[in-house]
């Protein structure tokens, strides 16, 4: 299939929102993210400006603007930003039902380990579903891949839900394995109010 990858820039950041929230949707561009997902995509109950960084917890599931383009732009293309994106682009010719040109995204992010140095993240990757089966997953992934390996990192790291059965086994395809059962950590979250106690002096 034709398609291009290319650095995600701020004009991007809408197109980017929008797949995130059908992806947290299950899928469906209809739902709205529920209570407890990404801070990023906080309501705005006015659609005003920037939107408040709502706790979690504290959104209502209907009836409300989603401005998470606004966080991208501001995490994404700041002086020292909090990640980098690759965009999956096809020609207009080949754009979506919807009309949409940019069908896919991965996002990532510098890490460092005290037992393991250098590594990437890999914190989203997402193709639209109509696009699927066609390589541009595999072509994100390993765009990410290059540019861990251009910056000295010896590992891309990511996580999966696991009930989620394609997308494991494409990670496997793709020479992945499951490090959880291996390393013995466990994933731990300090957030909302815990944080902030937490911060105190």
């Amino acid at each position: 299939m034709d398609f291009t990858l290319r650095a995600a820039n701020v004009d991007d950041c809408k197109d980017i929102a929008r797949m995130i929230v059908v992806r947290l949707a299950g899928g469906h561009a209809t739902l709205v993210p529920t209570a407890g997902q990404r801070r990023c995509f906080a309501a705005a109950s006015d659609g005003l400006g920037p939107p408040p960084r709502v706790p979690r917890g504290d959104r209502n599931a209907s009836g409300v603007t989603f401005q998470g383009h606004i966080y991208l732009e501001q995490d994404g293309f700041c002086k020292n930003p909090f990640f980098h994106g690759i965009i999956a682009e096809v020609p207009e010719h080949l754009k979506s039902k919807e009309g949409h040109t940019k069908i896919g995204y991965a996002i990532y992010f510098y890490s460092w380990s005290s037992s393991s140095g250098r590594g990437i993240y890999m914190e989203d990757l997402y193709v639209m579903p109509e696009f699927r089966g066609k390589g541009i997953g595999k072509a994100l992934m390993s765009k990410v891949a290059q540019l861990g390996l251009a910056a000295g990192c010896t590992q891309l790291n990511f996580t999966v839900l696991d009930w989620n059965k394609p997308s494991l086994e494409f990670y496997f395809h793709q020479g992945c394995y499951d490090f959880t059962a291996e390393s013995g950590y466990h994933l731990m979250r300090c957030e909302g109010e815990a944080l902030e106690k937490l911060a105190q002096p």
